[in-house]
């Protein structure tokens, strides 16, 4: 039954960023626990990539269960538009209690791609309401902000899996990527570029996105803080709305809370998503300034032109309340910093393989950057043999494992990463 499952799996469902021709492995999972995916042939295997960063209490955690179970009886979703419910107004005032205090006013909605989607409407709306004709936004390269079309197109327009769109979205506007890491010694030459455009450009800025220290899918770069700094007094001198993109980066990863208190900034819109619910539910939510959301509830149309169906689902709601009051307990800090030096530990050496770019370790993310491309399908293979469940893409390989993951069962991934630089699932004459 497994394998008929799995054909049609590959003749009819399409997955992320791979083709519907069924040219990649496709690995049924039939139950998770912990750090663990058990998969259709009883095999157990390391999940390293605790779902694309958003696992982070790790499967079946059992207070998460049971505030869904709980929820459940009472009522899994009611429309948001004309009623509320407990579980979203209890989740605001926890989300007002740890994000920065400027920000006042919460939009609940589905995924990060539209949280990123709301921030910008958010924005643009905000300078149409005060008659203003501002539609541009400035960000850096490399960056990842999600799939959706206002979301691509404050993405890499290069380097990112969008660049087919390019003839279709808005034109943006993209300052040179940092080029100094997150450990170098600061030099305000690198922020030249960015300076330089929001200089020429501020009289038509709607506003500046960016993912704080972290870029995520565009590269794995983690950037100096000062750079972020930097941004955030331009901003403030040509009063131009910073949109901060904690999607990937809050609740922890980085070995903050949010990212971008290594720089001790605030955006004026904060979007925050994927660890929100601890990976048990899709939701995201949209905080920005009481200033923004009463210049917008005041204009003509008197409200924010977005209302997803989901938005505040009273289920996704109750596993975020229950996954703060875990994270407000602080057990996170220790282990988030006892990930990070285990990867310094086990993955800093890997800089001198003769494959190996750059090593780069921040919290609980670890990056294996090559100076080859990878054949993905190949090293998906090779990891799943060796009980590991990591996904590479282009010449990265990289771990955001659960917190609670035992030693263990990291230094298990770490040794798989350094016996993966061994193989041939490399495309040598791909040289990056």
């Amino acid at each position: 039954m497994n394998k008929i499952d799995l054909l049609f799996d590959k003749k009819h469902i399409w997955h992320p960023y791979e083709s519907i021709t069924g040219q990649s492995n496709c690995f049924l999972v039939t139950s998770a626990k912990g750090v663990f995916l058990k998969l259709s042939n009883g095999k157990k295997i390391i999940d390293g990539m605790s779902s694309w960063w958003s696992a982070i209490h790790g499967y079946n955690n059992k207070r998460l269960n049971k505030a869904l179970k709980k929820q459940i009886k009472k009522m899994s979703h009611i429309m948001f538009g004309g009623i509320t419910h407990k579980p979203a107004i209890s989740l605001c005032r926890k989300l007002l209690q740890i994000t920065p205090k400027n920000l006042d006013c919460i939009f609940l909605a589905d995924s990060g791609s539209v949280a990123i989607e709301i921030a910008i409407k958010m924005t643009l709306q905000y300078w149409n309401s005060l008659n203003i004709n501002k539609k541009k936004f400035l960000t850096i390269k490399n960056g990842y902000h999600g799939d959706t079309f206002f979301a691509i197109s404050v993405s890499d327009p290069i380097n990112s899996y969008h660049k087919i769109y390019n003839n279709v979205i808005p034109k943006n506007i993209f300052a040179e990527a940092p080029s100094l890491s997150f450990y170098d010694v600061w030099n305000d030459i690198d922020f030249k570029s960015f300076e330089n455009l929001i200089y020429k450009n501020h009289k038509k800025l709607a506003g500046v996105i960016l993912e704080p220290i972290v870029q995520g899918a565009g590269g794995m770069k983690f950037y100096h803080p000062n750079y972020l700094k930097n941004v955030r007094k331009l901003c403030n001198l040509y009063n131009i709305p910073l949109i901060i993109d904690e999607i990937a980066t809050g609740f922890g990863r980085t070995g903050k809370f949010f990212a971008s208190e290594y720089s001790n900034i605030s955006g004026d819109i904060l979007c925050i998503g994927k660890s929100l619910t601890a990976g048990m539910l899709t939701l995201s939510a949209v905080l920005t300034t009481r200033h923004i959301a009463d210049v917008i509830s005041k204009s003509k149309t008197q409200c924010l032109m977005h209302g997803p169906t989901y938005m505040g689902n009273p289920l996704a709601c109750a596993v975020a309340n229950e996954n703060i009051n875990i994270l407000k307990e602080n057990k996170w800090k220790k282990k988030v910093k006892n990930i990070e030096l285990e990867l310094k530990k086990n993955l800093e050496n890997l800089s001198n393989h003769p494959k190996v770019f750059n090593v780069r370790i921040l919290g609980a993310i670890g990056v294996v950057e090559c100076l080859y491309l990878i054949k993905i399908k190949n090293m998906q293979d090779f990891f799943i043999k060796n009980n590991v469940w990591l996904k590479p893409f282009r010449n990265l390989i990289y771990t955001t494992p659960a917190y609670i993951i035992d030693k263990d069962s990291l230094q298990k991934i770490t040794q798989i990463i350094a016996l993966s630089l061994d193989t041939d699932n490399f495309i040598y004459h791909s040289k990056i």
